[in-house]
């Protein structure tokens, strides 16, 4: 699947997103090695540490139906550049080892990053042993 095909799949899920708080939506797709796609949106909540992200949402979609790989993660937000995630999905992000984020807005401009630009020396079992 290329790049486009996965920024409209998370434009997609950017519809369903529920943010009357912020009134942010956020789509996301993520892309797994034997070519599944995951959707997610963000999804808030009046007590905002409950609120999940589209990227987070879209990941843990994925690993719960059992996609051991994700080659891409595409977010889609409005705005004039495109969207950058937040510390919490970076991290998540890097946990899963996601290997190409695609950052794109409405206009159509987009980027794409990889773990290790969004998040150098993100926090690991491996890398934090004493």
């Amino acid at each position: 699947m290329d790049d486009k095909a996965l920024i409209e799949l998370a434009k997609q899920a950017r519809a369903h997103a529920y943010a009357p708080y912020s009134g942010f939506a956020v789509g996301a797709a993520a892309l797994s090695a034997d070519g599944r796609v995951f959707l997610g949106c963000n999804i808030e909540n009046a007590s905002y540490g409950l609120t999940n992200c589209a990227e987070r949402t879209a990941i843990f979609s994925a690993i719960a139906a059992g996609a051991k790989e994700l080659v891409a993660l595409a977010v889609v937000a409005d705005g004039e550049q495109p969207c950058s995630p937040c510390g919490a999905c970076r991290q998540v992000v890097a946990e899963f080892a996601v290997k190409r984020i695609i950052l794109a807005n409405l206009a159509g401009k987009s980027r794409v990053v990889t773990a290790e630009e969004l998040l150098p020396y993100a926090f690991s079992l491996d890398n934090n042993k004493t």
